[in-house]
């Protein structure tokens, strides 16, 4: 057979680097079956395609067959991979590019955030994988996609016991700064890091957890330039404000804000949410004014 995959933020974003989980599993698949797998081409023919979508906003290519199998939360919040597929172990080779393992040692979240699709996506945390399996052998980089690792005692148990292993992680979800104890701190500032140890702020009530996180690590001798903070910008900006706020005071430490999106419910970030997500935080401004500074040095902008 002949099969075609098609990654729908690769061909959307200009700059997409981060690879597509569900296709490596599924190109592995059909590699060990005997099959020809590449990237799908329109006007090529093709037995079987596929095209996975991360993002509801991802445009959606028209030109793809009819009866392409779609899947992933931007087509379908419940489509999930077959079983057989699921365990494979993903072919790396259809993203040269990328020189880290990823994967999830977790699936699922006990919480249930008004703006987060996991819970209902994957339902409560349940133990997936072993470190072990995930990682490559032809580089020390294990990028963990994991949505709320700590809220779950074998999330824990493997982080600890990838202490010493010669492996650097990354958490590219983002952390909840509420669960770290003493004890998990100490974990966490025995691993290697790809490069930042990644937390969310989300809402007020996170500020003094953030704030206890820098305090622990700081008895480890791990400065805040070494945390990433992400933070959720929702519609009401004077609270987003206020949680950047509160947390630049503390020296070095790095902040993303995301504006808030989810075009099932019909949420989509207004131009106020994006300037300060994109310009104001992202540009680095937030170091040296504050929001309603930003603002009246910026009449243009018209809010």
């Amino acid at each position: 057979m002949r099969i075609g995959l098609h990654d729908a933020e690769r061909e959307h974003f200009k700059h997409k680097t981060f690879p597509n989980y569900a296709l490596m599993k599924i190109s592995a698949f059909h590699k060990m079956q005997g099959d020809t797998v590449e990237w799908w081409q329109q006007g090529q023919q093709y037995d079987r395609v596929y095209s996975s979508k991360i993002f509801d906003f991802t445009a959606e290519n028209p030109n793809l067959p009819p009866d392409t199998i779609k899947g992933g939360t931007g087509y379908d919040l419940k489509a999930v991979l077959p079983q057989e597929i699921e365990d494979i172990y993903p072919d790396y080779s259809i993203y040269p590019e990328c020189n880290y393992a990823i994967g999830y040692i977790t699936r699922g979240c006990p919480n249930k955030c008004p703006w987060c699709l996991v819970p209902l996506k994957e339902g409560g945390i349940k133990p997936y994988r072993t470190w072990q399996q995930l990682v490559r052998y032809d580089t020390d980089k294990l990028v963990l996609m994991d949505n709320n690792i700590l809220a779950c005692e074998y999330g824990i148990g493997q982080l600890k016991s990838l202490i010493g292993s010669g492996y650097r992680i990354d958490l590219n979800q983002g952390m909840d700064a509420r669960l770290v104890t003493p004890e998990i701190a100490d974990i966490l500032c025995r691993l290697e890091w790809i490069r930042y140890i990644r937390f969310s702020c989300d809402t007020i009530g996170q500020i003094p957890h953030i704030d206890k996180v820098i305090r622990l690590f700081g008895e480890h001798g791990v400065k805040p330039y070494k945390v990433m903070v992400y933070v959720l910008v929702r519609s009401d900006l004077e609270n987003a404000d206020y949680r950047v706020e509160s947390l630049k005071k503390h020296k070095g430490i790095r902040l993303y804000a995301q504006a808030e999106r989810n075009e099932r419910m019909g949420i989509v970030p207004n131009r106020a949410q994006l300037e300060f997500a994109n310009r104001y935080v992202y540009g680095g401004s937030f170091r040296k004014e504050s929001w309603k500074e930003y603002i009246n040095n910026r009449p243009y902008l018209n809010f």
